[in-house]
């Protein structure tokens, strides 16, 4: 059960890192098309809900880890952290795209940017686990 609760977890965070790139190359000056934004989009919100739930379950599964460790909160802090920028890159590339807005190509940049930071912060804690 462990084994697979963790290569589910892990299998999110890959999904995760798909919306990173595809946003990145599009902030590098890479064009995304609707159906590559919807796959970014969508990979995000997949990614997001395997990384809770399996998550979560593999921190209740584990003995030795409580959900109430620094670094698991630290990890969901992140992780609410890390949704707040990518929400605010994705209205940010919509209205582009929708031709409703003139949002800077740097905010929406700045947010992904900052957005990719605090997955590369969860990453540390899941390797490192401080105070485990």
């Amino acid at each position: 059960m462990y084994h697979t609760l963790l290569f589910l977890h892990l299998l999110s965070a890959f999904i995760a890192f798909v919306t990173v790139v595809m946003f990145g190359a599009y902030v590098l000056g890479a064009p995304m098309g609707k159906i590559g934004f919807r796959i970014a989009d969508i990979s995000w919100n997949v990614s997001g809900a395997g990384l809770l739930i399996f998550g979560i379950w593999l921190a209740l599964y584990v003995h030795g880890y409580e959900i109430w460790d620094g670094w698991i909160l630290g990890a969901l802090g992140l992780f609410i952290v890390a949704s707040a920028f990518g929400a605010w890159a994705r209205t940010g590339v919509v209205e582009t795209m929708a031709g409703t807005s003139e949002t800077s190509m740097r905010r929406v940049a700045a947010w992904h940017w900052l957005r990719t930071l605090s997955l590369l912060g969860i990453l540390a804690l899941m390797i490192w686990k401080p105070g485990a």
